[in-house]
């Protein structure tokens, strides 16, 4: 896969919201990825993240947006508004929602009342294995990504773009295992 396609995937998740005591603070936190989970792309296309995908790239200036909107801006961990960190599980993010930020006020109160509950991640891989199977399917591990934005999303997507990108590598490898299996064949009869 191109290295110059930006990804999204996205997972259905527990987003919290919690107000802290001091000040009333607002939260949304969760998790915007998980790890050794398989997600199937297409029928026999499956994608999964490494637990060391993440290690590179959380000193990224990252932000926290909605619905990828980049008008809509949450938070940013350069600003100390995101925090973001990889542990066991997956890619967890915490976002100190501004009181003064009435889209984000609202879907806080979108996410507490659970009418979202969504999350995605916009990023580069950088690092990834494939394992051709012999049943035809075709596994990507992500090893290292280069992590863009963290999205609180209404609907969870996987781009078209990504999605489309893998479909061409799996016809290429096919095309690939097509002509070679012709000059195995075009060799053998010659003999």
């Amino acid at each position: 896969m191109s290295r110059d396609v930006r990804q999204t995937r996205s997972l259905q998740t527990e987003l919290k919201t919690r107000a802290e005591p001091e000040g009333q603070e607002m939260i949304i936190e969760g998790y915007f990825a998980v790890f050794n989970r398989q997600t199937e792309l297409w029928p026999g296309a499956i994608e999964e993240i490494a637990p060391e995908a993440f290690n590179s790239t959380l000193s990224n200036d990252v932000r926290a947006l909605i619905n990828h909107d980049t008008m809509f801006v949450l938070g940013r961990n350069k600003s100390g508004t995101l925090e973001l960190k990889a542990d066991s599980f997956g890619l967890w993010g915490r976002v100190k929602v501004n009181p003064n930020d009435s889209d984000a006020v609202n879907l806080y109160e979108r996410v507490r009342r659970g009418d979202v509950d969504q999350c995605s991640f916009g990023f580069n891989i950088t690092r990834e294995d494939t394992e051709w199977r012999d049943d035809g399917s075709v596994k990507w591990t992500i090893r290292e990504i280069d992590l863009h934005e963290v999205s609180v999303v209404t609907f969870p997507q996987y781009t078209d773009t990504g999605v489309q990108a893998r479909k061409a590598e799996v016809a290429q490898h096919r095309d690939r295992q097509m002509q070679q299996r012709k000059q195995q064949l075009k060799a053998r009869l010659k003999k």
